[in-house]
């Protein structure tokens, strides 16, 4: 019986939180609609921008995060997630102010390449400039040779299709933004990636397996499968 409450503290973006929401639903097997498991979204879009906090000393989000994290614990949550990898610099603070536990998402990517990808050694990552400067990766990833795009193709390629005036986070997901991605995978594969972490979670609304000739880790298909065990 699926009979946990999940929680999402969402709104980090929206179509992410969504997405994810999604994913728990599709990977959930179930014979009725009573089989799937209840799922309890805080969508707070009002969080304030977490990579602007950690770069340029923007309001912080933390507030936010916790109040929205104790709107969970509020309703009967037994364990949540966050799917923002940016927000992640924050998850102890978050997790110290609840008492359900909340599922890191890098330690379910490290998870995953450990039982998956063993032989792996070199991992391209795809995150927005606020989650390369927290280092965040490279301390859960501690096995491997962590390879970051070079700054320039950060900011033209990356952060112009999440944040752009055609970017993922403005609703576009069309040719635009995936063109972008592509080119800054490709970046990253000639660098010598043999795996591709999409480390930010509007980057997986665009950017798909069948657009990189390496393996490619989504964190919310890993997350949604850890919620769901």
């Amino acid at each position: 019986m699926n009979d946990k409450v999940i929680g999402i503290i969402g709104g980090m973006g929206p179509e992410a939180t969504a997405d994810l929401f999604m994913k728990i639903i599709q990977k959930t097997k179930v014979e009725k609609d009573q089989d799937h498991f209840r799922i309890i979204i805080d969508n707070n879009p009002k969080i304030p921008d977490r990579t602007k906090a950690i770069l340029y000393g923007g309001e912080s989000p933390i507030n936010a995060l916790i109040n929205t994290a104790k709107n969970l614990e509020k309703a009967g949550v037994d364990v949540a997630c966050i799917p923002c990898m940016t927000s992640h610099y924050f998850i102890e603070e978050i997790q110290n102010s609840v008492s359900y536990p909340i599922i890191n998402a890098f330690d379910v990517v490290r998870e995953c390449i450990f039982k998956h990808y063993p032989n792996v050694k070199n991992i391209g990552v795809l995150a927005t400039t606020g989650t390369v400067k927290t280092g965040i990766f490279k301390k859960h990833l501690d096995f491997a040779n962590v390879i970051y795009p070079s700054p320039t193709i950060q900011e033209e390629k990356v952060m112009e299709a999440i944040y752009g005036e055609k970017g993922i986070k403005r609703g576009v997901k069309n040719e635009i933004p995936l063109n972008l991605l592509k080119s800054a995978a490709e970046h990253l594969i000639s660098q010598g990636a043999e795996l591709i972490i999409l480390g930010c979670t509007e980057i997986g609304l665009v950017l798909k397996q069948e657009h990189v000739e390496v393996p490619v880790i989504d964190p919310m298909d890993v997350l949604a499968d850890a919620l769901i065990k």
